[in-house]
Order: C-alpha cells, then structure tokens, then sequence
C-alpha cells in the first residue's frame, strides 16, 4: 500500500510581519504624498516616511535570507525581498530627481506587487 504524501508548507511569521509592515509603509507614503500638496508639514513626512519605508524593504530582506539559510526555507522570497528593495531604491532616486511621472506609478505598482506578496503568504 503506497501512502501520499503532501509536502508541509513551513510558515515563517517574521516574513510575513516584514511584508505587512512594508505594505503598510507603501500605503502611508500614498497618503504623506497627498499632504504633500495641501500642507506645510507634507514633505517633511514624506521624506521620514521613505527613510522608514526603505528600512521596512530592509527588514523584509533580513527576514527572507533568515528563513531560507538557517530556517531552511525556499529562496524565492529572497528574490522578491531583494526585488523589493531595488524597486525601493530607484524609488527614492526618483522622488530626490523630482520626476513624479514615474515615481507616482512606480509607487502604485509597489503598493501592489506588496499587496500580493503579502496575499500569498
């Protein structure tokens, strides 16, 4: 009698803190680039926010090399965290270049592509 067996999905809940907290950083830089063009304090706290929200692309890089090497987990999301990261880099060139007509779309392509990562998890 042969059994099947399923493979076990290991979950790694620092990854998937580390993706909502990115996600949530993406949202709040969406709603500081509002302020942006109604308040006096708007580019102050877009400015903080992209330090945090590049910190939080950080975080999410330490988390995925945590569970794939010593946690034994899949490299895939290495790749993601890494992706993520770059994306958030140019991101941040883009907003101190002043070239908002990729930097809005670059950011609402961010915002989604998180969304998901954080959905699959």
């Amino acid at each position: 009698m042969a059994t099947q067996t399923t493979p076990v999905r290991r979950t790694f809940p620092l990854v998937r803190i580390a993706i909502a907290l990115q996600t949530l950083t993406i949202f709040l830089q969406a709603a500081s680039a509002g302020l942006l063009l109604t308040a006096s304090y708007g580019e102050t706290l877009h400015s903080v926010g992209a330090r945090v929200m590049y910190g939080a692309s950080m975080l999410y890089v330490l988390a995925a090399v945590l569970a794939w090497k010593p946690g034994g987990g899949p490299v895939r999301p290495v790749w993601e965290a890494s992706g993520f990261l770059i994306l958030a880099s140019v991101q941040v060139v883009l907003g101190v270049a002043h070239v908002p007509s990729v930097h809005l779309p670059l950011g609402v392509a961010m915002f989604g592509l998180s969304v998901l990562a954080l959905a699959r998890r």
